[in-house]
């Protein structure tokens, strides 16, 4: 099993690159400016269904996780603690930290929270543990096509569809399609810990098991 060959530092790894993501998810959702992709798609499919959100995001997410898994991107223990991890760690911080009210702070929070999940998404990617659902849906895709434009895709398809369905996007949605996937890319090529290229998929494709 990879998550035992990996040990304690690739788990601190995981679950430390977990919460700094939370964090990052936090600061993109308190400006209320758009959010990611994936989320508008989940909230799209609960407005327009009346399903609740949480169901919907339950289901959409073993969906790209066993999308990427007959594409040869096995689940391991990260698919796992990625949710639950960034899951309670927005939550906890949405009732901690109050809503900015001026334009000004909210496009300060929008700008600090890239580089925040950038190091999250790379971080945990990293470990190669295994991936949540966007960013198995775009590493099942590499190759052919680069982790830093397939990820942008499954963004903006994820946005556009949600759009579609009744959700709202805005800045930040715009924002998360055109800057992450390069930003986690560069952060996985500059510093070899957070190497997604090199570790993530081939780790993932024995580790799952």
């Amino acid at each position: 099993m990879a998550w035992l060959r990996v040990g304690v530092r690739g788990l601190v790894q995981l679950v430390v690159s977990c919460v700094v993501l939370g964090v990052g998810v936090t600061l993109l959702l308190l400006p209320a400016l758009g959010s990611d992709g994936y989320s508008t798609l989940v909230n799209g499919i609960a407005i327009s269904s009346g399903i609740p959100f949480v169901v919907v995001n339950c289901v959409l997410g073993a969906v790209l996780v066993g999308v990427a898994w007959v594409r040869g991107l096995r689940p391991g223990v990260g698919t796992l603690v990625q949710p639950v991890v960034v899951g309670f760690t927005i939550s906890g911080l949405l009732w901690i930290i109050p809503e900015p009210e001026s334009l000004v702070a909210r496009a300060l929070l929008l700008l600090a929270a890239f580089p925040v999940l950038a190091l999250g998404v790379a971080g945990y990617l990293g470990t190669g543990l295994g991936a949540g659902p966007t960013e198995a849906a775009a590493l099942a895709w590499d190759p052919p096509v680069p982790f830093r434009w397939s990820y942008s895709l499954v963004q903006a398809v994820g946005a556009l569809v949600g759009w579609f369905l009744g959700a709202a996007i805005g800045p930040g949605t715009l924002a998360v399609i055109v800057l992450l996937g390069p930003m986690v890319d560069a952060l996985s090529r500059w510093i070899p810990a957070l190497d997604v290229h090199a570790r993530s998929r081939s780790a993932a494709l024995d580790g799952g098991a």
